[in-house]
């Protein structure tokens, strides 16, 4: 089978945006669909859905952490490749991808032996309690074995999108989601082992993924390949590697961060069941940004190929392209999910309880949702660029400076409680978005306005 791969050489700018945008969508729906279609069938556990529920909800900072290392090296390493392919030193690009396996397979393995040996202690941080420990802790302790197939699949995953492989990228995604929907079901309710079961179904999708990547990677289709050669660390490229995945290492980090200190302070002011609520709610919320994320990711891999070919021109018609389709979108998901709030909760569980708290916590959280959008495209822009320090600023002040302290602030003031808690999102994409995208046009436009001679 030969592989197809958009040529961001020639050709219409959004055609070839939406030639790898298209395929790293439906990649993300169904890389989304590992943690959702656990959650899903892990809220429809007869009698105990909703504590088991939560408890793997408990979770999700953990998986997000292992997530951030994936991006610190693979959404740090891809741009560097593209740049360096629109060079034409593919010699380079191969080092630097060759760098970038290294250290997601070390780092993995540390993550794996750390998180074994303190996971308990970690989930009572994040506030577990003792009704939902059980859960969290039979969950994490499985999927933590399967570390290193996620930093692999998810982490070398975009030098793939950035040869131009976009629906090959889909595949090694498609592989893992397809096994995970048909093992959940059956290690959950025909194996009767529960969370455990959806962990272990987790882990072999994970390993499916890996393996289809690292032969894509190591084959001949490839452009760029991961050769042995390549892999031996030299620090300048670590460095180069680093400095601009760090961005992307913040982001998911603060995301982590963000669901301690909303767990914790849910665990406060409302008790388990917000904890609940605030679970499906990231669940939405991950649903409701997938198009955007596979737009940016796709318009990612067009602009820094084009930025290291000094077409300019190209880079602008990308920014403009990409800012009007992400606030779109949003707009659109903003207003569905104002008039049908109700469904999007019953997809992960039926109980009155929840849906009766979770409807009125949905409006205030998706609230002006649109202007997250300025922020994921600013966000972009920066990365696909190389503008590692103003990437790394924003993902730090709209989560870490903003989030965070009105989590803990807003639950305070005016007896808000709960409320505040879910109105410290909205706020913070309002002043976030804004300011990551009004920065990168007065910073980045104006220097696109020549073509490099």
């Amino acid at each position: 089978m030969q592989a197809h791969q958009t040529d961001f050489s020639s050709g219409n700018v959004y055609r070839n945006i939406i030639e790898v945008a298209v395929p790293m969508i439906l990649a993300q729906l169904l890389n989304l669909l590992y943690n959702v279609v656990d959650r899903i069938y892990i809220g429809r556990i007869p009698e105990v859905g909703t504590t088991a529920l939560t408890g793997v909800g408990l979770c999700f900072p953990i998986i997000s952490l292992i997530t951030a290392f994936t991006y610190l090296y693979g959404n740090g390493g891809a741009p560097l490749c593209s740049m360096e392919r629109g060079k034409g030193n593919d010699e380079e690009a191969e080092h630097l991808m060759g760098n970038a396996f290294t250290l997601l397979i070390g780092t993995g393995i540390v993550l794996t032996i750390i998180g074994l040996i303190f996971y308990k202690p970690i989930l009572y941080l994040f506030g577990a309690s003792d009704d939902t420990f059980p859960y969290a802790g039979s969950y994490i302790r499985i999927y933590l074995l399967g570390t290193v197939f996620v930093m692999v699949s998810v982490g070398m995953n975009p030098f793939i999108n950035s040869q131009g492989f976009g629906n090959t990228g889909m595949i090694s995604v498609l592989i893992g989601a397809v096994l995970n929907i048909i093992l959940d079901p059956m290690f959950i309710f025909v194996l009767n082992l529960g969370v455990r079961g959806a962990a272990i179904a987790t882990i072999i999708s994970q390993f499916c993924s890996a393996v289809w990547v690292l032969v894509f990677l190591t084959g001949k289709r490839a452009v760029l390949h991961l050769k042995w050669s390549c892999m031996w660390l030299q620090w300048k490229r670590v460095l180069r590697i680093i400095s601009l995945g760090v961005s992307s290492f913040i982001m998911a980090f603060t995301n982590s961060l963000v669901q301690v200190v909303c767990n914790a302070t849910l665990q406060v002011y409302g008790g388990d069941i917000y904890v609940g609520v605030m679970t499906v709610l990231n669940s939405v919320r991950d649903i409701c940004t997938l198009p955007v994320m596979g737009i940016t990711n796709g318009a990612s891999p067009v602009m820094s190929f084009n930025y290291g070919e000094g077409a300019y021109e190209k880079v602008r018609k990308a920014i403009r392209f990409l800012t009007i389709l992400c606030v779109t979108y949003t707009f659109a998901a903003w207003g569905t999910l104002r008039l049908f709030p109700e469904p999007f909760i019953r997809i992960f569980n039926h109980s009155p309880e929840l849906i009766a708290k979770g409807v009125p916590a949905l409006h205030i959280y998706f609230f002006g949702f649109c202007f997250m959008a300025l922020q994921f495209t600013g966000q972009s822009v920066f990365l696909a660029l190389g503008k590692a320090k103003k990437a790394t600023f924003f993902s730090l002040l709209r989560k870490a400076f903003i989030v965070v302290p009105l989590t803990i602030l807003l639950p305070k003031i005016g007896n808000l409680g709960v409320d505040g808690v879910f109105w410290a999102e909205p706020i913070s994409n309002l002043i976030g978005g804004c300011a990551s995208f009004f920065t990168m046009c007065a910073t980045v436009l104006p220097e696109l306005k020549h073509e490099k001679a």
